[in-house]
């Protein structure tokens, strides 16, 4: 990986006449009651996004008793990740996107910075199995299980039934314990929208019972600039029936929903979401929040709540009223990517909550995110505020080594990291003195 120096920006934000970042303006807030600053506009958010680094002989910093590995490296572009039952991981390795017009200037900018802070590893387009044949935590074996998949993101195992979100479709393929290689092509459980495809991830996560999946399907702009049309079956999550591949709108207004789960003990759905830019370097907040059957999350009319997007033409007085707050703000441009219920396994002081995979900013002055971060739970409620639990993945000179985007809990409580810039899977684990 190339080391070189950060890019930044600001000078041309400036130029276009784009507010700077103040102390102020530095400070995040999180919780179930954020405080929002007034929105700023410009033509163009003042963005960095930093260079990759090598490790060298670095890695990710931890907390004190906890213990991380690399368990595989030179993958192609690893996002999500999924344990099954006999301890295997199973990788979706891919990258997506890439149709969406760029019809203003500010378009084809974002896109040059964003491409910064990527990989320049192809996309995988595949599915990779590690096996840790004699548990000591070394996944010595690293086989593909499928591949010739179209931006492969969410898993989801029910019984015998491995399913695969892809950029474009739900597709299903039978499933063997133990078995290293799919048996056979998937079938299409139904069609995804992927028409231009801004937010290319689609999510994936089965109810407890099994009967139904659902997939977060995000936005096809920030905030409306390609037009409605574009946006029919998007910022929505969806849930299907899984054995017919009938569908419906679960909820709706979730500009991006970029990891879902299922909490033990309630079987309540959870997603964290991405929202919307071009409003200020401390908003909009990303959030973490449970998703009620019909529910309403504001976009693109408004955000955290009430809070009117007067950028939306025509407004919709009646869709702000229904919208519904978030649970939990995650600060403004962290972009999670990864969301997973802890265990006890994982030790006393991050036994109840969940972990969240940050995949860090580009559209603000100082970077924010690239880590993955703890929100305590308390009556299966965030409470409090969230814990740095990986980090190290910013240097002290502003670049990055890595990218968190999914988080997954095996059963011997250790924490699963898929890695899209080092393009490795880290595992923690955690060292009980008892």
């Amino acid at each position: 990986m190339k080391v070189s120096s950060v890019f930044y920006v600001s000078t041309l934000s400036v130029l276009l006449g784009v507010s700077g970042n103040t102390a102020a303006q530095s400070e995040q807030l999180y919780g179930a009651d954020p405080t929002l600053p007034e929105p700023q506009r410009g033509l163009l958010p003042n963005m960095t996004v930093p260079e990759p680094a090598e490790w060298g002989d670095q890695q990710p910093t931890v907390p004190e008793g906890y213990t991380i590995t690399a368990i595989a490296t030179d993958l192609k572009v690893p996002r999500q990740t999924l344990v099954l039952p006999n301890g295997d991981i199973l990788v979706a390795e891919g990258k997506g996107g890439g149709n969406a017009p760029k019809s203003r200037p500010k378009d084809f900018i974002a896109g040059l910075i964003q491409a910064r802070g990527t990989t320049s590893v192809e996309s995988g387009n595949r599915l990779t199995l590690l096996r840790d044949s004699d548990g000591d935590g070394t996944y010595e074996e690293q086989t593909v299980f499928a591949e010739g998949l179209n931006a492969p993101y969410g898993l989801a195992l029910v019984d015998d039934d491995l399913y695969v979100a892809n950029q474009d479709a739900l597709v299903r393929f039978d499933y063997e314990e133990g078995q290293t290689r799919a048996s056979g092509p998937p079938d299409l459980v139904t069609p995804l929208p992927s028409e231009i495809n801004h937010h290319w991830t689609k999510s994936l996560t089965a109810s407890a019972d099994g009967d139904f999946l659902y997939v977060g399907i995000g936005s096809n702009s920030n905030i409306t600039e390609r037009g409605m049309a574009a946006e029919v079956d998007r910022a929505e999550i969806w849930e299907i029936n899984a054995e017919t591949g009938a569908r419906r709108a679960y909820a709706t207004g979730v500009r991006n929903p970029t990891a879902l789960t299922i909490q033990p003990e309630t079987d309540q759905l959870w997603a964290v979401a991405n929202e919307r830019d071009e409003l200020g370097p401390n908003l909009v907040p990303d959030y973490l929040t449970s998703i009620q059957d019909g529910g309403f999350y504001g976009w693109p009319y408004s955000y955290w709540g009430q809070n009117v997007d007067t950028r939306v033409r025509p407004q919709n007085p009646a869709k702000v009223e229904s919208a519904i707050a978030p649970d939990y703000s995650l600060g403004s441009h962290r972009a999670p990517l990864g969301l997973a219920f802890s265990t006890p396994e994982m030790g006393d002081d991050f036994a109840e909550g969940v972990f969240v995979g940050e995949h860090g900013s580009w559209n603000r002055a100082d970077p924010v995110g690239y880590k993955v971060v703890f929100v305590p739970f308390s009556n299966g409620l965030p409470d409090g505020d969230p814990v740095d639990f990986v980090s190290g993945f910013l240097t002290d000179d502003g670049r990055t080594r890595g990218r968190p985007v999914g988080v997954t809990i095996d059963p011997d409580g250790a924490l699963i990291i898929a890695d899209d810039l080092t393009n490795a899977i880290w595992r923690v684990t955690y060292e009980d003195d008892e």
